[in-house]
């Protein structure tokens, strides 16, 4: 998960550097007579990273856009974190400052996906970052418990 500005350039920069490569073994491969099935074979693998990093880039925009995915359970709370600093154009940083924390703290929380952190520190963060978050409880139906 790309989770800084700078991140993202330089993530940008790798796809760019990655399809230049692609480009050029495949004419590589070409020139030397390998067909179409063998080109393929051999760069499928360069390929799934290039999809890999694209997908990391297309969720970093939707996220600074302020488009979240659906939080089930809690799993994925650590990266909702994230995301909503994301979708505020905020730092580490700032973040960081606005908690009153060390930066190294917030970088660490993150890095981790929050995983292990209070309650009491995610209502900080969301309190800090200005967001309401709401939640609804499904329970199983009582009809299939009954026999």
């Amino acid at each position: 998960m790309i989770r800084a500005e700078q991140e993202y350039q330089l993530t940008l920069q790798k796809l760019a550097e990655q399809d230049d490569r692609i480009r050029q073994q495949a004419d590589e491969l070409k020139s030397i007579g390998i067909d179409k099935a063998g080109i393929k074979r051999v760069l499928d693998p360069i390929r799934t990273f290039s999809a890999k990093l694209r997908d990391e880039i297309e969720t970093y925009d939707a996220l600074k856009r302020g488009e979240f995915p659906v939080l089930e359970n809690f799993a994925g709370m650590g990266q909702m974190l994230i995301a909503l600093r994301i979708a505020q154009g905020l730092t580490q940083r700032e973040l960081a400052q606005r908690m009153g924390v060390n930066e190294s703290q917030v970088s660490r929380d993150e890095r981790n996906e929050y995983r292990g952190v209070t309650l009491d520190r995610v209502q900080r963060i969301l309190e800090v970052l200005e967001v309401r978050m709401t939640t609804t409880v499904e329970s199983p139906s009582t009809a299939a418990l009954v026999s």
